[in-house]
């Protein structure tokens, strides 16, 4: 008792030591320990003796044991020694509380500071997420509230400019003027900017001309931009005016900075493909523009595996290796200036790659991986834009483990959603995920695959904290070292659902504190809402992350779900249980975009814009697709989803019209298509002209001067519809205008000039977009009155018709004519873009005002000028031309000639390209006006004819045509003298047509024995006419009156002649029958009588019909215009129809007649052609023959005969006769109608007649195969050539006679003919030449063979048609194995035919009676001669006395005498020579006296 009193305290001094750490780790009141002179919480106290060494008695009865002073003795040795270590215990337990209490308290402060720290964080994080809310509340776009306005001030005094601009956030204001970026810099003495509150204003202090202008304020925000205008106007003391058209302020000098160059247009990559993008700079880069920058929809890209950035001297490139769907977007970059950045942009399309299978969808995109965890990572994805043949059935998700390298599915099962939770992932592993979309076709390429993403747990930071206990010293401190002795882990918290699909259920929960310092799973338990039943969902797997896919939930149900923590010490108790969780609803695709409208952008691009859904939210994008109108070949514009709704679509045709659509993009896949835009043909938007050119003074008065240039060579779509011009004197900077009302001709004379000044001018071309940019300054004109004798310069210099060899320049005549009129010109011409190295082209003057240039090298640049001459000499040269390159554009097309419809002749000219206000100018001779009264010039699509009214001599000549905005685009034709005849030619033939035939008369016999007479002609309108003449009288379908007394009767019958069908009619009358009168109009019966009896009906199925003359319509008139079809088609052909049929056709002018002779023989064939299958179809009212009787041959040499019935019935009999007599060999499968009769070998007696008929209440059919005469010998020439072909390769076999060469066949027969050739000669039958044959086999044998007898043999087989060989050549190794077995068989057979043999033997079985006489004899043979034994039971008999044999030649004799009982037994004779040897054998039987013999033995004696 008192062991187990011990015993019992020690386990609670350990319970109260557990509990001592649990109070410890979870900081509530703590034990303290006692000191040396307190008394311990026990009173007595046993030694611990093991229950081992005690015995029951002495365990049951302690307190009854006497106590000895050894007991005595051991008490107090025991307290002595507990009261040491009692007092050790104390002073341990003391200094481990003081430190624990010291850890405590710095714990609480950690967790205090710690604390405050996260508070303070939460709360900087909620203002800052307040004031962002705030912003976005108050944001809004720029706009200016008071914009700048326009000032006049005199030159010397102040002005200052000022607007009012609003927006959130506060927008980036930038200044311009004229245009160009107005730096402080350049004058800071003079310009002074200010911003403050909104207000913005720049002064400047000393106004001077060269401040005059238009200024411009650009407010920037990311919420876009707004800018406004104001030009300021400086009026001069000297009387000058600067307007807004002022001359740049001029800058600082500074060293010139790069520019864009030249630069990457839109792209087009294919997914998988790399891609190249370049831009170069007009010079290179200054120093601190070297870090040019490249971004993809607004990120800045840099270098990297896929990235490859490049900035050398004036080139920038990026390189994309490998280029994805997600790589698609707008691409940019930006170039640093002086005081701002240069951006250039283009759009990069990345277009799918070929689908993985036939009709399959494209690949999806943008794979994102979230919510990493140890063994679980949460996918999503957006969908491909191309669906392939079918709509997108769902995805496949695939996972790689970085290490192996092998790709392997997720998920069994499609997933609908664009998501998709992935667990059972290894902790500590880098994985890459991909999807494919699946359709009925199959499953897409892959997408691009995530970067690696390595599992773990993502909350291991938060379990650790480090503090800074001095200058390079830290504590760091984890919240398993703050559990203290706690073992098994705490149940987790906050179960719920962090993802919710309608296919699954991802729950989320809280891990435990404290988790009892080892690794933890989980183990979760679901029941049904309201069910205090739970199962495990976790089954046979390891939870080892606080997330957890459920897929396997039913629909309409609600689950609650609590979780448990395991570790190696045990598990938790479960979690609180969640709130009832159930699948969720299918995400609905969302709603299509609305009002898609396409806008002019260029001619080789739209603006296409829409308008979102009303149910946004959750819309991803959108894709575009676009088609050209009359086709149905819609093609994506974009692969990866566009946010914004506008977007400018490039790549299109010049002037190809086209049709948009959008879709919007979500996770739950596309939605279906919007409605289509309205069609737009695609061309540039208007916009203002470009600048004209060279300016040039034509004449000079003193005081006037008039001026010339050329037009702008891009008029902005749009004509141009005047100029404006400006002057200033030389060395003046402000320019003055010239006229306010706009020059409508590219000539002007400028008024109160100044003799003696030298001036200057500028043009600028207007449209109705407006005005576009000055062009360049002229050089600086004299105004002097002109008196010089040569005339004044050429102008407006024109180029037309540029190819690569040639060109036509054309020009005006000088306005200044010198001293005598203009005689001619002068042409020069220099190479290069800038060369002042000119050559003349020709030698004499020109009168022509155009000439063209031959005999230039393509591809090179050329400039040329015209001077203009006159009895005084050469006048000044024009301006050169622009630099022209000598190639011919793509799209260049020329002027044709030709016959329009109408029998005009034409000019037409086909343009490349072509704007809604383009106009073909024609011409004769360059500048010859074209008559109107002569010839009309009018635009078709893209291109122009010139039609002649009534050509003739007058209007030949050389023709020219060019569009108005594009003189390039120009050609021209020489009409000749030979074009003109061919042509009139061609014009008579059009205003006298031909119909034109297709295929001429065809006569074509149906199925039901109808007759169809047709032809077919061209295409015709549907005005054309056909009048139809049968032997000379015209015919039509369309029945006449009717006539009820006037009656005819028609009587359709196989049996009966024409005269018995009248008397069958007449008896059926008689009988009291049922009599039908009524006519037919097309398909309508006019009128019927009836009898009051029944038609009987007759033993031949007769039939009766009375039809109305007039309404007997037995031929109908058929005409297709559109196909050019006449048809004539007869129900039934009859004598009357033969004759000729002319078909004659009208339309319009053309006409033509087509004749077809239908007598004769031609008529004949086609009537007996018709009345068999009239026949044939009453033959098929019953069973009949489907396929005749036929025969064959098949390969095994056999004969078949077959036919097939149908129509047939249960009691439908076939049977087969020859000659007559019923043939039984037949067999005949009901099922399929076939019945065959097979003969395995041919003779003579199968040739004859054969009959097969099928029969049965509704009528018979019969069928007759003839196999005699020809059709007999067609069948043994087909037999012979199957027999032919079943023969075998010629084979030799040796005999004792020699050689035997045979071939072997199915069967042999003799209409295949036989011969046989050796060395290519034809072997004849002699002494040693023995050809046979045989059922089998045919052969030939070659007696005693020698040497002479190798080669090449050949049987030839001729089946009657065709010649089959085969081949044998024996010679080398095989004719000598042959000849030696032919010498071995030889042998064999001499040795056969010289050994000894018994000829005539002995009987089996004799007998005798005892006392007689017994005689044998037995002949024999051989040579030489044998020797001969007689043996009796095989010994030799050699006894005189008892035998006596007798020899002689070729027999042998043995006597007996007076037999014995002994003497029964075995005899047998034996000979024998050199070659071999034989025996015979006989048993001799000897019997008493009144004893009867055997049976079966020979009696003799």
């Amino acid at each position: 008792m008192e062991t187990r009193m011990v015993m019992r305290r020690e386990q609670e001094e350990q319970s109260s030591q557990m509990s001592h750490s649990m109070q410890l780790s979870s900081q509530i009141k703590k034990k303290t320990f006692t000191s040396s002179d307190e008394e311990p919480s026990y009173s007595d106290f046993y030694p611990i003796i093991p229950a081992d060494l005690m015995s029951v008695k002495e365990i049951l009865n302690m307190d009854d044991l006497p106590r000895h002073r050894t007991w005595e003795i051991l008490k107090e040795t025991q307290a002595a020694d507990e009261e040491y270590h009692r007092d050790k215990w104390t002073r341990f337990g003391n200094e481990v509380e003081k430190v624990e209490i010291d850890v405590i308290r710095n714990q609480r402060v950690l967790r205090t500071h710690v604390d405050r720290l996260a508070l303070r964080k939460q709360a900087k994080k909620k203002a800052s997420a307040h004031m962002k809310y705030l912003e976005l509340l108050s944001q809004k776009a720029p706009d200016f509230t008071i914009p700048l306005r326009a000032h006049m001030v005199w030159e010397g005094m102040t002005v200052k400019l000022t607007c009012t601009i609003q927006g959130c956030p506060p927008p980036k204001v930038t200044w311009y003027k004229d245009g160009q970026l107005l730096r402080m810099s350049d004058q800071p003495w003079n310009y002074s900017l200010q911003q403050k509150f909104g207000l913005n204003s720049l002064e400047i202090r000393r106004c001077s001309p060269d401040d005059a202008g238009e200024y411009k304020v650009v407010a920037r925000s990311p919420l876009g931009e707004a800018m406004t205008f104001g030009t300021l106007v400086v009026n001069s003391y000297q009387g000058a005016v600067a307007g807004s058209e002022h001359s740049q302020t001029p800058a600082l000098t500074l060293e010139p900075e790069a520019q864009f160059g030249i630069a990457f247009p839109p792209t087009w990559v294919k997914e998988g493909n790399s891609l190249t993008l370049q831009c170069t700079f007009t010079s290179a880069l200054l120093p601190f523009q070297q870090d040019v920058s490249w971004f993809r929809d607004g990120i800045q890209l840099h270098q990297s595996s896929n990235v490859e950035i490049t900035t050398v001297d004036s080139k920038t490139s990026i390189t994309l290796k490998a280029a994805h769907k997600e790589h698609e977007g707008v691409y940019t970059v930006r170039l640093r200036t002086w005081d701002d950045f240069q951006e250039h942009s283009a759009f990069v399309y990345v277009q799918d790659a070929s689908a993985a299978v036939s009709g399959g969808p494209a690949s999806p995109l943008d794979v994102q991986v979230s919510d990493v965890n140890k063994d679980y990572v949460f996918l999503t994805w957006q969908p491909p834009s191309a669906d392939g043949a079918s709509h997108v059935l769902g995805y496949y998700v695939e996972k790689c483990d970085v290490s192996q390298g092998e790709w392997v599915r997720c998920n069994v099962h499609t997933q609908k959603m664009c998501h998709y939770p992935v667990f059972g992932l290894k902790e500590g592993t880098l994985y890459q995920f991909r999807v494919r979309a699946v359709n009925q076709a199959g499953a897409s390429r892959p997408s691009k695959a995530t970067e690696p993403v390595l599992t773990a747990d993502p909350l291991e930071h938060t379990r650790t904290t480090v503090v800074n206990v001095d200058i390079g010293w830290t504590i760091t401190i984890t919240k398993d070292e703050l559990e203290g002795h706690v073992k098994a882990p705490f149940p987790p918290t906050d179960v719920h659902a962090c993802e919710v699909s309608d296919t699954y259920v991802v729950l989320s929960w809280t891990e435990p504190e404290p988790r009892g310092r080892e690794p933890l799973t989980f183990y979760v338990e679901r029941s049904l809402a309201g069910n205090s039943s739970w199962e495990l969902a976790s089954l046979d797997m390891v939870v080892n992350s606080p997330r957890f896919p459920v897929f396997d939930l039913v629909k309409g149900k609600q689950y609650c779900f609590r979780v448990r923590s395991i570790n190696k010490y045990g598990v938790s108790d479960p979690s609180e249980p969640s709130e009832p969780i159930s699948l969720g609803k299918p995400q609905a695709v969302p709603a299509s975009p609305h009002s898609v409208m396409a806008i002019s952008d260029t001619d080789t691009s739209v603006l296409l814009q829409w308008k979102e859904p009303k149910d946004k939210d959750d819309i991803l994008g959108y894709y575009l697709y676009y088609n050209e109108t009359g086709k149905q070949d819609w093609n994506t514009v974009n692969n990866k989803p566009f946010t914004k709704t506008r977007f400018i679509v490039h790549g299109l045709k010049t002037q190809g019209e086209y049709v948009f659509r959008v879709k919007s993009v979500s996770r739950a896949g596309n939605s279906s298509y919007s409605d289509q835009s309205q069609a737009i043909l695609v061309k540039s938007a208007i916009h203002v002209p470009s600048a004209p050119s060279a300016i040039a003074m034509l004449l000079c008065t003193g005081s006037e001067m008039v001026l010339g240039w050329k037009a702008p060579a891009r008029n902005g779509g749009a004509h141009v519809r005047g100029y404006y011009l400006d002057q200033r004197e030389k060395g003046m900077k402000t320019w003055r205008e010239v006229n306010v009302k706009p020059a409508k001709e590219r000539q002007f004379k400028v008024c109160n000039l100044s003799a003696g000044h030298f001036y200057q001018f500028r043009v600028y071309a207007a449209n109705m977009a407006g005005v576009g940019k000055p062009s360049e300054a002229s050089e600086a004109f004299l105004c002097e009155k002109w008196t010089m004798p040569e005339p004044g310069c050429p102008y407006d210099l024109e180029l037309r018709e540029v190819r690569k060899s040639s060109l036509v320049l054309l020009w005006a005549a000088p306005l200044y004519e010198g001293s005598s009129p203009v005689t001619g010109y002068f042409l020069e011409i220099s190479e290069g873009d800038q060369s002042d190295d000119w050559t003349a082209l020709n030698e004499k003057p020109v009168s022509d005002t155009h000439y063209k240039v031959s005999g230039l090298q393509a591809g090179q640049t050329y400039r040329l000028r015209v001077s203009a001459v006159n009895e005084a000499g050469v006048g000044c040269a024009s301006l050169p031309t622009e630099p022209v390159t000598a190639q011919t554009q793509p799209g260049t097309k020329n002027v044709e000639i030709g016959v329009d419809n109408d029998g005009f002749i034409f000019l037409s000219y086909q343009a490349d390209k072509m704007n809604d206000t383009s106009e073909f100018l024609w011409s004769k001779n360059y500048t010859e006006a074209i008559d109107a009264g002569r010839a009309q010039a009018e635009t078709k699509k893209n291109g122009s004819v010139l039609t002649f009214k009534d050509a003739s001599e007058e209007d030949l000549g050389l023709y020219t045509v060019k569009m108005s905005d594009n003189s390039t685009l120009s050609s021209s034709y020489d009409f000749t003298a030979e074009d003109l005849e061919r042509l009139k030619e061609l014009s008579w033939q059009v205003r006298n047509p031909l119909i034109a035939l297709k295929s001429g008369w065809q006569v074509e016999v149906s199925e039901k024995g109808g007759v169809r007479l047709w032809l077919e002609t061209e295409s015709l309108s549907d005005a054309a006419e056909l009048r139809l003449i049968f032997n000379d009288r015209e015919i039509s379908s369309t029945p006449m009156s009717c006539s009820s007394t006037e009656l005819i009767l028609v009587f359709m019958t196989s049996h009966y002649e024409s005269k018995t069908a009248v008397s069958v009619l007449m008896n059926i009358l008689e009988a009291g029958g049922k009599l039908r009168l009524w006519r037919k109009d097309e398909e309508q019966v006019c009128e019927e009588a009836e009898r009051s009896s029944e038609l009987r009906e007759e033993k031949e199925h007769t039939s009766a019909n009375v039809h109305c003359n007039a309404c007997l319509q037995h031929r109908k008139i058929n005409f297709d215009k559109a196909k050019g079809l006449v048809e004539i088609l007869f129900e039934q052909l009859s004598r009357e129809d033969e004759g000729s049929y002319t078909a004659q056709l009208r339309d319009g002018r053309a006409k033509n007649q087509f004749t077809l002779v239908f007598v004769d023989q031609k008529f004949r064939q086609t009537l007996a052609l018709a009345n068999e299958k009239l026949r044939d179809i009453k033959r098929k009212a019953g069973p009949y023959f489907q396929d005749f009787l036929s025969w064959s041959v098949n390969e095994d040499c056999e004969l078949i005969m077959k036919c097939k019935v149908t129509n047939t019935k249960k009691d439908t009999s076939l049977k087969w006769f020859k000659e007559g007599v019923a043939v039984s060999q037949v067999v005949y499968e009901q099922s399929s109608g076939v019945s065959t009769l097979t003969i395995p070998q041919v003779t003579k007696k199968e040739a004859g007649s054969y009959r097969a008929v099928v029969s049965d209440g509704r009528g018979e059919d019969v069928s007759t195969l003839e196999l005699l005469d020809d059709e007999y010998d067609k069948l043994l020439q087909q037999l012979s050539k199957q027999c032919a072909m079943s023969a075998s390769p010629l084979r030799i076999q040796s005999t004792a006679e020699g050689f035997k060469l045979y071939c072997s066949f199915k069967y042999y027969i003799n209409y295949l003919k036989t011969s046989w050739y050796f060395k290519e000669k034809r072997i004849d039958q002699g002494t040693r030449i023995k050809p046979g044959s045989s059922m089998q086999k045919v052969w030939i044998e070659i007696v005693n063979p020698t040497e002479n007898d190798k080669g090449k043999y050949i049987l030839e087989m001729f089946d009657g048609t065709e010649t089959h060989k085969r081949y044998l050549d024996l010679s080398g190794q095989a004719f000598a194995d042959a000849l030696l077995d032919y010498q071995r068989l030889k042998q064999a057979a001499v040795a056969e035919k010289n050994r000894a043999k018994v000829t005539k033997g002995l009987p089996d079985v004799v007998a005798i009676m005892e006392g007689k006489s017994l005689c044998l004899t037995c002949y024999i043979d051989g040579d030489p001669a044998p020797q001969i034994f007689w043996l009796r039971n095989d010994k030799e008999l050699i006894d005189p006395n008892l035998y006596t044999v007798t020899n002689e030649q070729k027999c042998s004799t043995i006597d007996i005498h007076k037999v014995r009982l002994e003497d029964s037994g075995k005899y047998s004779i034996l000979v024998r020579n050199k070659f071999g040897s034989e025996a015979a054998c006989v048993t001799v039987s000897v019997y008493r006296h009144g004893e009867k013999p055997p049976a079966n033995a020979v009696e003799m004696g």
